[in-house]
Formats: C-alpha cells, structure tokens, sequence
C-alpha cells in the first residue's frame, strides 16, 4: 500500500489491523520458505561452540566457522527485528489510538509506522534476491544494436543513455571499455564496466532485448517504428576463478579506435577485437591508448562473458527453463517501450509496467528492477510472455 514516494493513510483502525495481519502472513510464509528457523538455530549451535575452550585449537576451522556466523547475523538480524516488530504491531495500534486524543492523527502516524515495515519486508526480500554466488560482483554490461541500421542504433543509445543515469542514482561507478558509433546516428554497441555493491545481482534484471515503439524521429512521413537492442550482463570474474580459453581458440584483430574521444586516443591500431571460435563470443576494448592493455582488457571481458555463458547453460540443464538472453528479434523482447500511439513500458516477465516512460528513460528503474528481483526470491517463473496487445 505505500511506495517510496506516497504513503497510504488508513481510514480506520479495523484497516490497519487487517493489513498488518494479511503481512504479517506474506512474511511467515517467505520465512518459511526461505529456512529462517534452520538457519538461526545453525546460528546459535555456532554461538555455543564458539564459547568452549578448545574452539581455536584448529585456527582454520574458526576462522570459517566465525566468517559463516558473521554472514548469517549479518543475514538474520533484520528478519528477527521484523519478525518482533510485526509481533508488536497490533499493542502499538491498540496503545497509540488510546493514547492520542486524535484518532485521524493517531491513524495517519501508524500508516508511517506501517509504510516502514513493510519498505522493511521488501528490503529483506531483496536481499534474498541478491545472495547469488556472484551477485556481489563488478558487472561488464554490453548494448548491441538489433536490425534496422539507424532506428535500432539510436534506441542503443537511448538505451547507454539510461543506464548511465540509472548508475549515477544507485552510486554506481562505471568506465566505458568500447564505444561503436552508429552509422548516422546512435551507437552499434557499447560495453560498460561498472563497479559497485552488488552491480551484477541488480544488473542480472536487465539481461536480454529491449524492444521500442514509437514515431520515428528519421522518418520524414513520421510513421511509427519497432526497434531492438540486447543487452548482456557478465559478471566481472576475478584471476581466482578459472576459465579455460585456449590461444588457438581465438581471432585477434586489430583497428583504430573510434566513437567519442577515440581520435584523440592515437592514431595507431589500438583497439583489440577477440572472436571466441567455438562459441561465437565477440568482445571489443579501445580505453587504453596502448594496445596490449586494451588486450588485457578485452581477454578480461572475454572470460567473464564465457563464465557467464557456462553459467546459464547450466541454470538451463538444471531448471530445464527458457534462457533468457535471447535472439534480437520481434517476439523475444524481456521489455517493451511504447511511445506512441500511447505511452507504457512493460516487462514481459514480471508484468511490472508504466505508463511514465520518460522517467525510465532518464533512469528512475529501480521499481522495474526490484520486481524482478523480487520474483527471482520468491522462486516464480520469469519466462516472456509476449502481449500480442502491445503494438
């Protein structure tokens, strides 16, 4: 009932209590499901054998033991803190209404007592969502303009445009690796390092084609246009994490690097192209001014796009579900951007939509973002369903 920006005022006492009691039942259910009571118990077992005398006799074994308690208190304690508070609630109704000689006042101070609970509940929600092996990690985003030539290369832009925006508001650092202009206008593709707190477990939301509708602004008829562009997310791997790519495997090429800024890099070949002959996998890095960093740099790139590849074919294997990265053509979008004839943004595995694309577009997706993730915690299925209403 509340949002980050509105808050809803409950009318009556009977109302509150009502809601209180329908989330409380959402948040036992999630505890449930999510081992809550397993893992506080395995929590205090921990607490007791880290108070007997010998527990550092094998230095090794509580160094983990003491690192796997720190992350399930880090865990835990906001679930016991929510699971108290949402115990409470009804004596606070009860106590604040007697004790405020104004119900209307009294009622509208609990819905904000009411509205940071369940933002709370969604915070653990998503914490859940983001527990992934790799979700702590740097993400390398890739965008890619589909067919259409200048249509498709200037939603690319649109696109880098809204995720860079989307970086800034979450804190986000982030380094362009290689920029492709487009032919006239636009971009053919991008790839982006970006560096924060959990960047790829957000990022992960975002894997897949981005499908606009509106009325082209190169079509001097102004006729309406579909346009695609993919976008794919890597976790950034480290040199900890193997991944086998053999020199004979690869095709090196070499050209002068190009896009914003590139003439002012040098005027050499400096900027590497490596193809992946057994996957098909193309990386591309013209930052640096000398070849063999750019090199490094696009091997880097290579090894996290392969990883991540691997890793979905096994996500695939073991959950037999359609992949998510998906051909960038009509009817495999994850998302839609209607601008005309009415304006919605859709996505088409959460059904999470807009009808405000102008704030998605300057950056405003976390609530598009955090549906997904949500989804993800809950254990639902995210698979495209494609809206034939959607033109």
């Amino acid at each position: 009932m509340s949002t980050s920006t509105d808050i809803y005022e409950f009318r009556n006492r009977e109302e509150l209590l009502k809601s209180a009691r329908d989330l409380k039942e959402d948040f036992q259910a999630r505890w449930q499901k999510n081992g809550i009571e397993g893992q506080l118990a395995e929590m205090q077992d921990m607490e007791d054998l880290m108070t007997q005398p010998d527990f550092w006799d094998d230095p090794d074994k509580a160094r983990e033991m003491s690192q796997r308690k720190s992350a399930l208190e880090k865990k835990l304690i906001p679930w016991k803190d929510l699971n108290r508070d949402l115990e409470d609630f009804p004596d606070l109704v009860e106590l604040t209404i007697e004790e405020m000689d104004d119900t209307d006042q009294a009622l509208a101070q609990l819905s904000r007592e009411y509205a940071t609970i369940e933002e709370r509940f969604e915070d653990v929600q998503l914490a859940e969502a983001l527990l992934g092996k790799d979700d702590q990690l740097n993400a390398i985003v890739t965008i890619s303009s589909g067919a259409g030539g200048t249509e498709s290369q200037d939603w690319a832009q649109m696109l880098l445009r809204m995720y860079t925006r989307w970086f800034d508001r979450k804190g986000f650092g982030y380094e362009t690796l290689d920029l492709q202009d487009g032919e006239e206008a636009g971009i053919k593709s991008a790839s982006l390092l970006v560096k924060g707190e959990s960047a790829f477990g957000y990022l992960k939301s975002e894997n897949g084609v981005h499908r606009l509708v509106r009325i082209s602004p190169f079509d001097s008829n102004k006729r309406r246009h579909t346009s695609f562009a993919s976008v794919h997310v890597a976790p950034e791997i480290d040199d900890e994490i193997e991944v086998n790519v053999e020199e004979k495997d690869l095709r090196v090429d070499t050209y002068r690097a190009s896009g914003a800024g590139g003439q002012h890099i040098n005027k050499t070949d400096s900027a590497i192209r490596i193809t992946h002959i057994p996957t098909g996998v193309v990386v591309q890095c013209q930052q640096e001014r000398s070849q063999h960093k750019n090199r490094d740099k696009a091997m880097k790139m290579l090894r996290s796009r392969l990883y991540e590849l691997e890793r979905e074919k096994r996500e695939e294997d073991a959950e037999s579900r359609a992949g998510e990265k998906r051909d960038v053509s009509w009817g495999n979008q994850i998302r839609s951007y209607v601008f005309h004839p009415y304006k919605m943004v859709k996505d088409l595995r959460t059904g999470f939509e807009t009808s405000d694309p102008e704030s998605i577009m300057n950056g405003e997706l976390d609530d598009m973002v955090k549906s997904y993730l949500k989804g993800v915690a809950s254990g639902g299925s995210l698979k495209v369903t494609v809206n034939p209403d959607i033109e």
